[in-house]
């Protein structure tokens, strides 16, 4: 069947419990996550890698998140762990989501997020390396703290390129109300505190190294089931359109269980809300979370790389390919 022809940049659901598990959790129930990918095909290699962080719940040592992971693949299912980082080489209470480029022949850079341990506000922070097995995380230096931007938290970035410029698609939080800095930042987690409104900003770099802040491109709005957390994990190019796949919670009990809404842009600079009436994907496993999407498009085929709940309110990760 032909396609209609005035239906541009159609975007297709798919059930995510059919995607293949990457990596499991380490253990069994709420708390117990694996996931936030940040995922990149090298064409100089021809490898894919990934990185993806492991949680526990507070209180379970090392709890929070403690750990993030590289892995490579040749075919972008199997993966196979080359590097691991871990929360106490940044002196921080918990790792976020991270990114990875490769930024010259023989230089590449790793984008972090992680609880700063001078205020408890969410920071994101960049490593370099010759290789991506020797990143070392004791060398992080800043790219965003969340007071330079005047910001209770900025975190989760997304990094990709247009003509040779570097953008950084990033989560930022600000205050929704008057509320001191112990009442957002007393747990070193104000995005589960209610206290806070939850957006997506962007920023750009002639190298990857040094960065400018452009603001918000897409926001949560005053009612319907995003209206806490709109918070983009990844986009691509379809049909000269931006597609991008967000994380939307309604309010804060659903925080860390966030389903994944669809909005696209023109310019990157202003965002349009698909998904009005509820989420464009969810699951009936757990608490109905599918989050942290990282999308790669090639012309044969698209995989979608996200974190899903299970039964039993943990999550694992998962990649959907869709052949063309």
């Amino acid at each position: 069947m032909t396609a209609d022809p005035q239906h541009f940049a159609r975007f297709e659901p798919f059930d995510p419990i059919e995607g293949i598990v990457i990596r499991e959790p380490v253990g069994v129930g709420p708390g117990y996550w694996v996931g936030a990918p940040g995922v990149m095909f090298d064409e100089t290699d021809g490898a894919f890698y990934c990185l993806y962080r492991v949680r526990r719940p507070r209180g379970v040592e090392p709890d929070r998140g403690a750990e993030v992971h590289l892995a490579r693949s040749a075919d972008g299912v199997a993966f196979e762990d080359i590097w691991t980082g871990t929360k106490d080489q940044l002196g921080t209470t918990s790792i976020e989501r991270s990114a990875i480029r490769r930024l010259e022949p023989h230089r590449w850079a790793l984008y972090t997020s992680f609880v700063d341990p001078a205020d408890g506000r969410w920071r994101t922070d960049l490593v370099e390396a010759d290789r991506p097995e020797a990143f070392d995380l004791r060398t992080h230096r800043p790219v965003f703290i969340a007071g330079d931007l005047g910001v209770e938290g900025v975190k989760d970035p997304f990094v990709f390129q247009v003509a040779g410029l570097y953008h950084m698609v990033l989560s930022f939080a600000t205050a929704s109300g008057s509320d001191k800095a112990d009442a957002m930042h007393g747990t070193h987690d104000a995005y589960n505190t209610g206290l806070i409104r939850s957006a997506t900003g962007l920023a750009t770099s002639h190298d990857g190294l040094d960065w400018k802040w452009q603001g918000e491109i897409f926001g949560p709005g005053h009612d319907g089931w995003d209206r806490y957390c709109s918070r983009i994990g990844c986009l691509w190019q379809s049909g000269g359109v931006w597609l991008a796949i967000y994380d939307g919670s309604a309010d804060v009990s659903e925080n860390y269980e966030e389903r994944a809404g669809l909005c696209y842009s023109h310019d990157l600079r202003t965002f349009h809300r698909v998904s009005r009436d509820g989420p464009v994907m969810t699951t009936p496993r757990g608490h109905g979370a599918i989050r942290y999407f990282d999308v790669l498009d090639f012309p044969h085929a698209t995989y979608f790389y996200y974190e899903m709940a299970r039964e039993d309110g943990a999550h694992d990760l998962r990649v959907f390919v869709r052949t063309k």
